[in-house]
């Protein structure tokens, strides 16, 4: 009587689990998943700690560059949001608005190119440009920029470490250089990277099922490689108008505009889900502040389909495990002094 009632107690408690605890084949899980991602690995400490880095960081934080002495790359790229600043769109020199929204700093080396619409193809570039941004440092060019930084004496040796073949390193190709080499030790694994490296337990059994719908939905046919997405290019609404779905008031034209080239209309750079459910709101305009509407929203325009709660529920789960520490190195240090300190 006693094992019948075991029996019973067991049945019932198997029937209400939710589906996520149905237990799941790890191993071909691991195998699929493996297939479609590649792990990343922290900056080695010694990558962080060169004399280019150093003065990366220093430039990074730097806000008396801009036009208003108020602005600085990391205005718009916070470490209590992942290196985003929860804004639709980004304000930067002035109080200007951004035309988008601004993506984490955190892993964007892994990026194919910069920028929502890859009108960057490098850091340094994206980096020595930001310089004339009418709505990020508002400088009118890069002459005018670069005085700022030659009137702080402190500046003048730690280019000259940082670059010591160049003659005159205080130029803005060399503080494209600086900040990108900085932002190159920026990565922050997670335990999705531990799972992708072969422990089976660094997910739960949520964030596996979640993987799971994940993959089979199509997700990964995009959002896939290290940076589970950043390496390529693609519509924004291949089943269905993004902006019926999103409330976007004004259609971007996306990278069209960069290109030229009618092909590329409402085609945007696929983004990193690293860190993803840090750094709403969602999508080059910031349409979306919800991470589980934003889910839906690529289910419907993107695959054609229409997720129900608890499918998003699950990708939701393994979407929090993409989540890293912010990296040691993302902090401001102490601002050199102007020329007229004592």
């Amino acid at each position: 009587m006693r094992n019948l009632r075991f029996l019973v107690s067991l049945t019932v408690a198997v029937l209400a689990a939710p589906a996520w605890a149905e237990p799941l084949d790890a191993r071909k899980l691991l195998s699929d998943a493996q297939a479609s991602f590649q792990p990343i690995k922290p900056a080695a400490t010694e990558s962080t700690q060169t004399a280019r880095a150093a003065l990366g960081r220093r430039l990074f934080f730097e806000n008396r560059v801009s036009m208003d002495g108020n602005v600085s790359c990391s205005h718009c790229h916070l470490p209590d949001k992942q290196a985003t600043d929860g804004l639709p769109k980004a304000i930067g020199v002035f109080g200007k608005e951004n035309p988008r929204n601004a993506p984490s700093i955190f892993n964007a080396s892994l990026n194919v190119k910069q920028h929502w619409r890859g009108d960057r193809e490098t850091l340094e570039e994206q980096a020595e440009k930001s310089l004339l941004g009418p709505a990020s440092f508002g400088n009118p060019d890069q002459a005018t920029a670069m005085s700022k930084l030659k009137a702080i004496p402190a500046y003048a040796e730690a280019f000259a470490k940082a670059f010591p073949d160049d003659k005159d390193p205080i130029n803005s190709k060399n503080w494209g250089a600086a900040v990108a080499t900085f932002e190159r030790t920026l990565l922050t694994p997670s335990k999705f990277d531990a799972f992708l490296a072969g422990d089976a337990k660094a997910l739960s059994p949520q964030e596996q099922a979640g993987l799971r719908k994940f993959i089979d939905t199509g997700c990964a046919s995009c959002h896939n490689g290290p940076g589970i997405g950043g390496d390529s290019f693609q519509k924004f609404g291949v089943s269905a108008d993004y902006w019926t779905e999103t409330g976007s008031k004004t259609p971007d034209k996306g990278r069209a505009d960069v290109t030229k080239n009618d092909a590329d209309l409402y085609v945007f750079k696929v983004s990193s889900l690293r860190n993803v459910a840090k750094t709403a709101p969602y999508f080059h305009d910031g349409s979306v502040a919800d991470l589980t509407k934003a889910v839906k929203v690529m289910g419907k325009v993107q695959l054609g389909e229409t997720l129900s709660d608890a499918d998003a529920a699950e990708i939701v789960a393994f979407l929090g495990s993409l989540t890293g520490a912010v990296p040691a190195n993302y902090s401001a240090p102490e601002p050199y002094p102007d020329a007229a300190a004592k």
